[in-house]
Protein backbone atom coordinates (compact mmCIF):
# COMPACT_ATOMS: atom_id res chain seq x y z
CA UNK A 1 0.00 0.00 0.00
CA UNK A 2 1.44 3.45 -1.44
CA UNK A 3 2.18 6.04 2.51
CA UNK A 4 0.43 9.50 1.24
CA UNK A 5 2.76 11.13 3.78
CA UNK A 6 5.26 12.52 1.21
CA UNK A 7 2.53 14.53 -0.47
CA UNK A 8 2.56 17.36 2.36
CA UNK A 9 5.92 16.85 2.05
CA UNK A 10 6.55 17.67 -1.81
CA UNK A 11 4.02 21.06 -0.77
CA UNK A 12 5.98 22.41 1.69
CA UNK A 13 9.03 22.03 -0.65
CA UNK A 14 6.74 23.84 -3.13
CA UNK A 15 5.59 26.33 -0.65
CA UNK A 16 9.21 27.06 0.42
CA UNK A 17 10.41 27.72 -3.10
CA UNK A 18 7.69 29.91 -4.12
CA UNK A 19 8.73 32.11 -0.87
CA UNK A 20 12.26 32.12 -2.31
CA UNK A 21 11.47 33.25 -5.77
CA UNK A 22 8.82 35.56 -4.63
CA UNK A 23 11.81 37.46 -2.53
CA UNK A 24 14.14 36.59 -4.80
CA UNK A 25 17.82 37.75 -5.31
CA UNK A 26 19.25 41.48 -3.18
CA UNK A 27 21.83 41.95 -6.19
CA UNK A 28 18.97 41.17 -8.64
CA UNK A 29 17.04 43.91 -7.66
CA UNK A 30 19.82 46.30 -6.70
CA UNK A 31 20.68 45.85 -10.40
CA UNK A 32 17.01 46.21 -11.63
CA UNK A 33 16.14 49.20 -9.65
CA UNK A 34 19.68 51.05 -10.73
CA UNK A 35 18.59 50.00 -14.23
CA UNK A 36 15.22 51.64 -14.13
CA UNK A 37 16.89 54.32 -12.56
CA UNK A 38 19.23 54.99 -14.95
CA UNK A 39 17.51 54.25 -18.32
CA UNK A 40 14.49 56.84 -16.82
CA UNK A 41 17.21 59.59 -16.01
CA UNK A 42 19.10 58.91 -19.52
CA UNK A 43 15.55 58.97 -21.20
CA UNK A 44 14.60 62.17 -19.75
CA UNK A 45 18.20 63.89 -19.89
CA UNK A 46 18.60 62.53 -23.75
CA UNK A 47 14.87 63.83 -24.57
CA UNK A 48 15.55 67.25 -23.08
CA UNK A 49 19.09 67.25 -24.82
CA UNK A 50 17.89 66.38 -28.52
CA UNK A 51 15.07 69.18 -27.81
CA UNK A 52 17.71 72.05 -27.28
CA UNK A 53 20.69 70.38 -30.40
CA UNK A 54 17.22 70.40 -32.44
CA UNK A 55 16.07 73.86 -31.74
CA UNK A 56 19.99 75.04 -31.68
CA UNK A 57 20.58 73.48 -35.14
CA UNK A 58 16.83 74.62 -36.34
CA UNK A 59 18.06 78.47 -35.72
CA UNK A 60 21.35 78.54 -37.25
CA UNK A 61 19.47 77.04 -40.22
CA UNK A 62 17.45 80.05 -40.01
CA UNK A 63 19.72 82.57 -39.33
CA UNK A 64 21.40 81.18 -42.92
CA UNK A 65 17.99 82.22 -44.42
CA UNK A 66 17.26 85.26 -42.84
CA UNK A 67 20.67 86.72 -43.52
CA UNK A 68 20.16 85.58 -47.38
CA UNK A 69 16.14 87.50 -47.12
CA UNK A 70 18.20 90.58 -45.36
CA UNK A 71 20.39 90.97 -48.49
CA UNK A 72 17.05 90.88 -50.73
CA UNK A 73 15.67 93.34 -48.87
CA UNK A 74 18.81 95.15 -49.28
CA UNK A 75 18.91 95.01 -52.62
CA UNK A 76 15.25 94.84 -54.13
CA UNK A 77 14.15 98.35 -56.04
CA UNK A 78 11.33 99.26 -58.08
CA UNK A 79 11.42 100.15 -61.78
CA UNK A 80 9.76 102.81 -63.65
CA UNK A 81 6.82 100.37 -64.41
CA UNK A 82 6.19 99.64 -60.50
CA UNK A 83 7.55 96.50 -60.43
CA UNK A 84 10.40 95.16 -58.29
CA UNK A 85 14.16 94.13 -59.15
CA UNK A 86 17.58 92.86 -57.77
CA UNK A 87 19.88 95.93 -57.86
CA UNK A 88 22.27 92.91 -57.68
CA UNK A 89 22.48 89.27 -57.82
CA UNK A 90 22.04 86.66 -55.43
CA UNK A 91 25.35 85.76 -54.02
CA UNK A 92 24.62 81.54 -53.89
CA UNK A 93 24.13 80.21 -57.41
CA UNK A 94 21.58 77.71 -56.31
CA UNK A 95 19.28 80.31 -56.91
CA UNK A 96 19.90 80.19 -60.60
CA UNK A 97 19.53 76.72 -61.48
CA UNK A 98 15.65 74.84 -61.47
CA UNK A 99 14.90 73.09 -58.75
CA UNK A 100 17.87 73.25 -57.09
CA UNK A 101 16.07 73.28 -53.74
CA UNK A 102 16.76 77.21 -52.44
CA UNK A 103 14.12 79.49 -53.96
CA UNK A 104 13.26 83.22 -53.10
CA UNK A 105 10.43 84.95 -54.11
CA UNK A 106 9.22 88.57 -54.00
CA UNK A 107 5.31 89.35 -54.02
CA UNK A 108 3.49 92.44 -53.82
CA UNK A 109 0.53 92.48 -50.86
CA UNK A 110 -2.67 94.33 -51.83
CA UNK A 111 -4.18 96.86 -50.18
CA UNK A 112 -7.19 94.11 -49.54
CA UNK A 113 -4.93 91.78 -47.79
CA UNK A 114 -2.93 88.83 -49.57
CA UNK A 115 -3.16 87.15 -52.87
CA UNK A 116 -3.29 83.59 -53.07
CA UNK A 117 -1.55 82.38 -55.88
CA UNK A 118 0.59 84.34 -58.89
CA UNK A 119 0.38 87.84 -59.70
CA UNK A 120 2.07 89.97 -62.25
CA UNK A 121 4.42 91.73 -59.88
CA UNK A 122 5.64 88.11 -58.22
CA UNK A 123 9.32 88.49 -58.35
CA UNK A 124 10.43 84.62 -58.40
CA UNK A 125 13.75 82.97 -58.44
CA UNK A 126 14.62 81.15 -61.98
CA UNK A 127 15.64 78.07 -59.53
CA UNK A 128 11.15 78.09 -58.81
CA UNK A 129 10.88 78.14 -62.34
CA UNK A 130 7.30 77.85 -63.08
CA UNK A 131 6.35 77.15 -59.65
CA UNK A 132 5.58 79.74 -56.93
CA UNK A 133 5.66 80.29 -53.04
CA UNK A 134 2.23 80.57 -51.76
CA UNK A 135 1.35 84.03 -49.90
CA UNK A 136 -0.52 82.97 -47.41
CA UNK A 137 -2.58 85.86 -45.03
CA UNK A 138 -1.77 84.83 -41.49
CA UNK A 139 0.19 88.04 -40.66
CA UNK A 140 -0.03 91.05 -41.08
CA UNK A 141 3.28 93.01 -39.82
CA UNK A 142 6.82 93.29 -40.52
CA UNK A 143 7.86 90.85 -37.92
CA UNK A 144 10.31 87.83 -39.60
CA UNK A 145 8.17 84.22 -39.52
CA UNK A 146 9.53 80.61 -39.78
CA UNK A 147 7.56 77.80 -40.80
CA UNK A 148 7.42 74.12 -42.55
CA UNK A 149 5.34 73.71 -45.73
CA UNK A 150 5.16 71.01 -48.34
CA UNK A 151 3.42 73.26 -51.59
CA UNK A 152 5.99 72.31 -53.69
CA UNK A 153 5.05 68.73 -54.56
CA UNK A 154 8.24 66.04 -53.77
CA UNK A 155 10.18 68.83 -51.23
CA UNK A 156 9.57 69.73 -48.03
CA UNK A 157 10.44 73.08 -47.32
CA UNK A 158 11.99 75.79 -44.30
CA UNK A 159 10.24 79.30 -45.24
CA UNK A 160 11.68 82.27 -44.07
CA UNK A 161 9.55 85.86 -44.63
CA UNK A 162 8.87 88.81 -44.04
CA UNK A 163 7.11 92.15 -45.52
CA UNK A 164 8.55 95.33 -45.93
CA UNK A 165 8.36 98.57 -47.43
CA UNK A 166 10.10 99.45 -50.69
CA UNK A 167 11.06 102.82 -51.48
CA UNK A 168 8.81 104.32 -54.58
CA UNK A 169 6.24 101.73 -53.97
CA UNK A 170 3.12 101.90 -52.34
CA UNK A 171 2.43 98.31 -51.84
CA UNK A 172 3.56 96.15 -49.40
CA UNK A 173 6.23 93.70 -50.23
CA UNK A 174 6.42 90.12 -49.08
CA UNK A 175 9.62 88.52 -49.09
CA UNK A 176 10.24 84.85 -49.20
CA UNK A 177 13.56 82.66 -48.55
CA UNK A 178 12.55 79.00 -48.82
CA UNK A 179 14.95 75.80 -48.70
CA UNK A 180 14.71 72.24 -48.66
CA UNK A 181 14.29 70.39 -44.85
CA UNK A 182 16.83 67.48 -46.58
CA UNK A 183 19.76 68.86 -45.12
CA UNK A 184 18.22 70.31 -41.97
CA UNK A 185 16.77 67.14 -41.33
CA UNK A 186 19.97 65.48 -41.55
CA UNK A 187 21.81 67.58 -39.21
CA UNK A 188 19.13 66.21 -36.85
CA UNK A 189 19.43 62.65 -38.15
CA UNK A 190 23.41 62.64 -37.12
CA UNK A 191 23.03 64.18 -34.46
CA UNK A 192 19.85 62.05 -33.05
CA UNK A 193 22.05 58.46 -33.60
CA UNK A 194 25.01 59.89 -31.92
CA UNK A 195 23.23 61.19 -29.03
CA UNK A 196 21.63 57.67 -28.78
CA UNK A 197 24.63 56.01 -29.80
CA UNK A 198 25.86 57.70 -26.95
CA UNK A 199 23.72 57.46 -24.14
CA UNK A 200 23.18 53.55 -24.61
CA UNK A 201 26.71 53.47 -23.97
CA UNK A 202 26.69 55.41 -21.57
CA UNK A 203 23.42 53.87 -19.85
CA UNK A 204 25.50 50.42 -20.48
CA UNK A 205 28.49 51.40 -18.59
CA UNK A 206 26.15 52.99 -15.81
CA UNK A 207 24.34 49.22 -16.02
CA UNK A 208 27.69 47.46 -15.37
CA UNK A 209 28.84 49.86 -12.73
CA UNK A 210 25.73 49.28 -10.79
CA UNK A 211 26.27 45.59 -11.37
CA UNK A 212 29.70 45.55 -10.29
CA UNK A 213 28.72 48.00 -7.09
CA UNK A 214 26.08 45.55 -6.38
CA UNK A 215 28.22 42.56 -5.99
CA UNK A 216 31.09 43.96 -4.42
CA UNK A 217 29.07 45.94 -1.90
CA UNK A 218 27.20 42.78 -0.94
CA UNK A 219 30.24 40.70 -1.11
CA UNK A 220 30.68 40.52 2.54
CA UNK A 221 27.53 39.11 3.28
CA UNK A 222 28.32 36.45 1.22
CA UNK A 223 31.49 36.25 3.78
CA UNK A 224 29.28 36.09 6.53
CA UNK A 225 27.28 33.31 4.89
CA UNK A 226 30.06 30.95 4.57
CA UNK A 227 31.07 31.78 8.16
CA UNK A 228 27.96 30.63 9.69
CA UNK A 229 28.13 27.33 6.91
CA UNK A 230 31.03 26.93 8.84
CA UNK A 231 29.96 27.45 12.31
CA UNK A 232 27.11 25.12 11.79
CA UNK A 233 29.31 22.42 10.32
CA UNK A 234 31.59 22.61 13.34
CA UNK A 235 34.63 23.73 11.80
CA UNK A 236 34.75 27.32 13.35
CA UNK A 237 32.53 28.30 16.98
CA UNK A 238 32.88 32.21 15.91
CA UNK A 239 32.66 34.71 13.20
CA UNK A 240 36.10 35.28 13.56
CA UNK A 241 36.68 37.61 10.63
CA UNK A 242 36.29 41.65 10.07
CA UNK A 243 33.93 43.10 8.11
CA UNK A 244 33.18 46.79 7.22
CA UNK A 245 31.29 48.55 9.60
CA UNK A 246 28.03 48.22 8.30
CA UNK A 247 28.45 44.63 8.56
CA UNK A 248 30.14 44.32 11.48
CA UNK A 249 27.26 45.05 14.34
CA UNK A 250 25.66 42.08 12.12
CA UNK A 251 28.01 39.47 12.83
CA UNK A 252 28.86 41.09 16.76
CA UNK A 253 24.90 40.27 16.94
CA UNK A 254 25.46 36.64 15.67
CA UNK A 255 28.29 36.08 18.21
CA UNK A 256 26.10 37.74 20.66
CA UNK A 257 23.26 35.50 19.67
CA UNK A 258 25.85 32.25 19.67
CA UNK A 259 27.19 32.75 23.25
CA UNK A 260 23.15 33.26 24.56
CA UNK A 261 22.54 29.73 22.76
CA UNK A 262 25.57 28.43 24.56
CA UNK A 263 25.16 29.56 28.00
CA UNK A 264 21.31 28.54 27.59
CA UNK A 265 22.81 25.04 26.23
CA UNK A 266 24.90 25.01 29.55
CA UNK A 267 22.06 25.99 31.80
CA UNK A 268 19.99 23.61 30.41
CA UNK A 269 22.79 20.84 31.29
CA UNK A 270 23.15 21.69 34.34
CA UNK A 271 19.64 22.33 35.15
CA UNK A 272 19.29 18.43 34.01
CA UNK A 273 22.17 17.58 36.22
CA UNK A 274 20.65 19.07 39.17
CA UNK A 275 16.81 17.40 38.57
CA UNK A 276 18.79 14.12 37.98
CA UNK A 277 20.98 14.33 40.81
CA UNK A 278 18.12 15.82 43.03
CA UNK A 279 15.53 12.87 42.18
CA UNK A 280 18.66 10.24 42.41
CA UNK A 281 18.45 9.72 46.29
CA UNK A 282 14.36 9.65 46.78
CA UNK A 283 14.66 7.18 44.04
CA UNK A 284 17.40 5.09 45.98
CA UNK A 285 15.15 5.05 49.05
CA UNK A 286 12.56 3.73 47.71
CA UNK A 287 14.01 0.91 45.81
CA UNK A 288 16.15 0.16 48.86
CA UNK A 289 12.34 -0.11 50.58
CA UNK A 290 10.96 -2.10 48.07
CA UNK A 291 13.85 -4.38 47.62
CA UNK A 292 14.14 -4.93 51.36
CA UNK A 293 9.97 -5.15 51.68
CA UNK A 294 10.11 -2.28 54.12
CA UNK A 295 6.77 -2.26 56.22
CA UNK A 296 6.50 1.48 55.91
CA UNK A 297 6.83 0.98 52.19
CA UNK A 298 3.55 3.45 51.57
CA UNK A 299 4.88 6.05 53.60
CA UNK A 300 8.44 6.39 52.34
CA UNK A 301 6.80 5.97 48.81
CA UNK A 302 4.37 8.93 49.62
CA UNK A 303 7.33 10.98 50.95
CA UNK A 304 9.64 10.69 48.89
CA UNK A 305 7.42 11.40 45.63
CA UNK A 306 6.47 14.82 47.44
CA UNK A 307 10.05 15.53 47.09
CA UNK A 308 10.72 14.53 44.14
CA UNK A 309 8.00 16.41 42.93
CA UNK A 310 8.75 19.38 45.04
CA UNK A 311 12.18 19.15 42.97
CA UNK A 312 10.41 18.51 38.84
CA UNK A 313 8.13 21.88 40.21
CA UNK A 314 11.55 23.66 40.81
CA UNK A 315 13.29 22.82 38.12
CA UNK A 316 10.16 23.36 35.98
CA UNK A 317 9.87 26.93 37.09
CA UNK A 318 13.26 27.71 36.04
CA UNK A 319 13.26 25.80 32.60
CA UNK A 320 10.07 28.22 31.76
CA UNK A 321 11.64 31.47 33.24
CA UNK A 322 14.88 30.78 30.88
CA UNK A 323 13.31 29.55 27.90
CA UNK A 324 11.03 32.78 28.09
CA UNK A 325 13.82 35.33 29.32
CA UNK A 326 14.73 35.71 25.33
CA UNK A 327 11.67 37.05 24.43
CA UNK A 328 12.46 40.98 23.97
CA UNK A 329 9.02 41.82 23.98
CA UNK A 330 8.59 40.41 27.71
CA UNK A 331 6.14 43.27 29.71
CA UNK A 332 4.14 42.59 32.55
CA UNK A 333 1.80 45.41 34.34
CA UNK A 334 2.54 45.26 37.91
CA UNK A 335 -0.33 46.28 39.27
CA UNK A 336 -2.93 43.61 37.13
CA UNK A 337 -0.70 40.91 38.59
CA UNK A 338 -0.89 42.04 41.84
CA UNK A 339 -4.51 42.41 41.91
CA UNK A 340 -5.22 38.95 40.35
CA UNK A 341 -2.78 37.40 43.39
CA UNK A 342 -4.89 39.19 45.46
CA UNK A 343 -7.77 37.86 44.35
CA UNK A 344 -6.55 33.95 44.88
CA UNK A 345 -4.87 34.62 47.82
CA UNK A 346 -7.86 36.14 49.74
CA UNK A 347 -10.33 33.17 48.39
CA UNK A 348 -7.59 30.42 50.36
CA UNK A 349 -7.06 32.76 53.65
CA UNK A 350 -9.98 34.68 53.81
CA UNK A 351 -8.83 35.78 57.29
CA UNK A 352 -6.27 37.29 55.89
CA UNK A 353 -6.26 40.96 54.88
CA UNK A 354 -4.05 42.12 51.92
CA UNK A 355 -3.48 46.05 51.27
CA UNK A 356 -1.85 47.38 47.74
CA UNK A 357 0.01 50.81 47.36
CA UNK A 358 2.73 52.71 44.86
CA UNK A 359 2.49 53.25 41.62
CA UNK A 360 -0.32 51.60 39.26
CA UNK A 361 1.50 51.97 36.08
CA UNK A 362 4.44 50.31 36.88
CA UNK A 363 6.00 47.26 33.99
CA UNK A 364 8.82 44.92 34.30
CA UNK A 365 10.43 43.28 31.95
CA UNK A 366 8.97 40.04 32.87
CA UNK A 367 7.06 37.46 31.25
CA UNK A 368 3.38 37.56 33.28
CA UNK A 369 3.54 34.12 34.32
CA UNK A 370 7.14 34.16 35.66
CA UNK A 371 5.63 37.62 37.41
CA UNK A 372 2.38 36.05 38.68
CA UNK A 373 4.04 32.67 40.10
CA UNK A 374 6.99 35.04 42.03
CA UNK A 375 4.20 37.46 43.83
CA UNK A 376 2.27 34.83 44.01
CA UNK A 377 4.89 33.11 46.43
CA UNK A 378 5.82 36.06 48.34
CA UNK A 379 2.04 37.02 48.91
CA UNK A 380 1.09 33.62 49.88
CA UNK A 381 4.02 33.34 52.27
CA UNK A 382 3.11 36.19 54.05
CA UNK A 383 -0.44 35.43 54.47
CA UNK A 384 0.57 31.95 55.33
CA UNK A 385 3.04 33.05 58.25
CA UNK A 386 1.69 36.34 58.92
CA UNK A 387 -0.79 37.72 61.41
CA UNK A 388 -3.58 38.26 59.13
CA UNK A 389 -2.32 41.62 57.33
CA UNK A 390 -0.21 41.65 54.44
CA UNK A 391 0.63 45.02 52.84
CA UNK A 392 1.90 45.20 49.42
CA UNK A 393 4.37 48.65 48.23
CA UNK A 394 5.51 49.16 44.36
CA UNK A 395 8.15 51.64 43.76
CA UNK A 396 9.37 52.77 40.29
CA UNK A 397 13.06 54.00 40.07
CA UNK A 398 14.93 54.63 36.97
CA UNK A 399 16.48 51.28 36.82
CA UNK A 400 13.85 48.83 38.42
CA UNK A 401 10.76 48.57 40.02
CA UNK A 402 11.08 47.45 43.33
CA UNK A 403 8.15 45.36 45.33
CA UNK A 404 7.94 45.34 49.03
CA UNK A 405 5.58 42.62 50.76
CA UNK A 406 5.26 43.07 54.00
CA UNK A 407 3.28 40.84 56.80
CA UNK A 408 2.53 41.08 60.40
CA UNK A 409 4.01 37.81 61.62
CA UNK A 410 6.76 36.37 63.68
CA UNK A 411 9.60 37.29 61.20
CA UNK A 412 12.49 35.31 60.28
CA UNK A 413 15.86 35.78 62.24
CA UNK A 414 18.62 37.67 60.30
CA UNK A 415 20.80 34.63 60.72
CA UNK A 416 18.21 32.23 58.61
CA UNK A 417 17.43 34.91 56.22
CA UNK A 418 19.77 33.40 53.07
CA UNK A 419 19.87 29.56 54.57
CA UNK A 420 15.68 30.24 53.88
CA UNK A 421 16.28 30.48 49.87
CA UNK A 422 17.62 26.69 49.83
CA UNK A 423 15.62 24.46 48.20
CA UNK A 424 13.18 22.53 50.49
CA UNK A 425 14.20 24.97 53.56
CA UNK A 426 11.10 25.14 55.94
CA UNK A 427 10.98 27.52 59.22
CA UNK A 428 7.76 25.99 60.22
CA UNK A 429 7.04 22.81 59.30
CA UNK A 430 3.40 22.75 60.80
CA UNK A 431 2.28 24.27 57.88
CA UNK A 432 1.64 22.44 54.43
CA UNK A 433 4.02 23.62 51.97
CA UNK A 434 7.03 22.48 49.80
CA UNK A 435 9.88 24.92 51.02
CA UNK A 436 10.76 26.08 47.04
CA UNK A 437 8.98 28.93 47.21
CA UNK A 438 11.17 31.46 48.17
CA UNK A 439 14.20 29.30 46.04
CA UNK A 440 11.89 30.28 42.83
CA UNK A 441 11.40 33.68 43.48
CA UNK A 442 15.20 33.85 43.96
CA UNK A 443 16.18 31.44 40.88
CA UNK A 444 13.49 33.21 38.63
CA UNK A 445 14.18 36.69 39.40
CA UNK A 446 17.77 36.28 38.66
CA UNK A 447 16.97 34.66 35.31
CA UNK A 448 15.54 38.43 34.31
CA UNK A 449 18.20 40.03 35.89
CA UNK A 450 16.53 41.02 39.44
CA UNK A 451 16.77 40.07 42.86
CA UNK A 452 15.07 39.63 46.15
CA UNK A 453 16.28 40.51 49.27
CA UNK A 454 14.65 39.58 53.03
CA UNK A 455 14.52 42.31 55.65
CA UNK A 456 12.45 42.86 58.96
CA UNK A 457 9.33 45.17 58.53
CA UNK A 458 9.19 48.51 60.27
CA UNK A 459 5.85 48.92 60.16
CA UNK A 460 4.38 45.61 60.86
CA UNK A 461 7.02 43.80 62.60
CA UNK A 462 7.33 41.00 60.36
CA UNK A 463 8.79 39.76 57.72
CA UNK A 464 9.45 42.27 54.71
CA UNK A 465 10.10 40.77 51.07
CA UNK A 466 11.54 43.15 48.57
CA UNK A 467 11.40 41.90 45.19
CA UNK A 468 13.07 43.97 42.78
CA UNK A 469 12.98 43.37 38.67
CA UNK A 470 14.23 45.47 35.59
CA UNK A 471 11.67 48.23 34.64
CA UNK A 472 10.28 47.71 31.28
CA UNK A 473 9.93 51.27 29.40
Amino acid sequence: MTSAFPAPKARTEDTVNSKRRYTGSLTRRMIVVSAIWIVLLLGVGGYALDRVLTSAVTRNFDASLDYVLTALIASAEIDQEGAVFLNRPPADQRFLEPDSGVYFQISAIRPGGATPGTTDLDFPSRSLWDRRLQVRGGHNDFQVHEYDTDELEGEKLRVVERDALIPGSKLRWRFQVAQTRQELDEQINVLRRTLLRSFGVLGLGLVILAALQAFYGLWPLRRVRRAIASIRSGEKARIEEHFPQEIEPLTEELNALLVHNEVQAEEARRHAGNLAHALKTPLTVITNAATAQSPDLADTVCREAGTMRRQVDHHLARARAIGRRSSAQARAEVWSSLEAVERAVTKIYENVTIDLAGDKKASVRVERQDLDEMLGNLIENAAKYGGGRVFVTVTTTPECVEIEVEDDGRGIPEAERASIFDRGARLDTEKPGTGLGLAIVRDVAQIYGGSVRLDESEDLGGLLARLRLPLCA
